[in-house]
């Protein structure tokens, strides 16, 4: 499925308005001047605010992205931001899918 390349300075956003930050990223691969994102990195969610029905707490704590199928760097898939892409929470329940506006310009490679 095609989809976006992340790099650590995508703004992404659970569907609750938490804050999703990623590692440094690759420093051998940029995109837009930005260090490119693999699968090996972990993309968590700070700041959101959801709840369910009493008074538990359920914020997005992770967001779970795709693998490219073609693009590897250092030997793993470079993570792309697709559809089907979704916020958990830390039992591992469904979310829903991120907001984000990823600019993906021009890859450079080093």
């Amino acid at each position: 499925m095609p989809g976006f390349l992340l790099h650590n300075g995508a703004l992404i956003a659970c569907p609750h308005s938490g804050t999703v930050t990623a590692p440094a990223g690759s420093p051998r691969v940029s995109l837009g001047g930005k260090p490119a994102l693999t699968t090996a990195h972990t993309h968590s969610v700070a700041g959101c605010v959801f709840t369910i029905p009493g008074p538990t707490s359920h914020p997005c704590v992770t967001v779970r992205v795709e693998a490219s199928t073609k693009v590897f760097i250092d030997n793993v898939a470079a993570a792309i931001l697709t559809p089907t892409v979704l916020c958990y929470a830390a039992d591992q329940a469904p979310q829903g899918p991120p907001n984000s506006s990823p600019t993906q310009k021009k890859v450079i490679a080093f």
